[in-house]
């Protein structure tokens, strides 16, 4: 598969490009920052260019031209304020979106969060609140495209820990925690099952091996 990352410098978006290059994939990391081109080619991936927060949708679109499938992995990370939680948590996703309507690459996941879809409890952190309003709304927009094949994944509470190739996913689970090698694991496995796309999926550690777990919530 030729597969687009975008927010190829994210932690689980090269864990997952190493693990999709090495399996044969083809893989194109937009970033924003040139000084990170090195990196995505060490993992496998050709670094392209491309500022989310400013490209247009023609643009993006060009980058997903012949692409099989891609992925929303940006976000505006730690430090950031509420109001780029909506330039890119939100407005980023559904431009990637959109650009890849245009350019008919169907299959389409997102790295999500647990908890977007209800008001954030009272006296959450602001800038958290909008994180999670930002991400909730740009899940809602995609959700409602029937003209992509989307999974939108959402993870538990991300750790560097060494991944055991085992989780629990499903549409429910607990709250808990998952390596970030674990949730690369899943992405690399949903892009190859076809049958989980229109699902909403939560994802923690557990006692299932990856492809299992994959095979289970397609329905066999």
């Amino acid at each position: 598969m030729h597969i687009v990352i975008a927010g190829g410098h994210g932690k689980i978006a090269r864990r997952l490009t190493r693990l999709l290059s090495a399996r044969g994939d083809n893989v194109t990391g937009l970033i924003r920052n040139p000084d990170h081109a090195d990196d995505l080619r060490a993992d496998g991936a050709e670094p392209v260019v491309c500022d989310l927060e400013h490209a247009s949708v023609d643009e993006v679109a060009g980058h997903l031209g012949g692409a099989d499938a891609a992925l929303f992995a940006a976000g505006a990370g730690p430090g950031s304020g509420a109001a780029r939680k909506q330039t890119v948590d939100r407005n980023a996703a559904i431009l990637l979106a959109d650009a890849a309507e245009r350019a008919g690459t169907r299959r389409f996941l997102v790295i999500s969060a647990m908890g977007v879809d209800s008001p954030p409890p009272p006296g959450t952190d602001p800038v958290f609140a909008a994180y999670l309003k930002a991400k909730g709304e740009a899940d809602a927009d995609i959700a409602s495209r029937p003209g992509l094949d989307w999974t939108i994944l959402r993870p538990g509470t991300l750790t560097d820990d060494p991944g055991s190739g085992r989780v629990t996913l499903a549409e429910h689970t607990d709250r808990g925690q998952v390596p970030r090698d674990d949730v690369a694991a899943v992405l690399a496995a949903l892009f190859h099952e076809p049958r989980t796309a229109g699902r909403i999926l939560e994802l923690i550690s557990g006692s299932t091996p990856v492809e299992e777990a994959v095979r289970a919530v397609a329905g066999g």
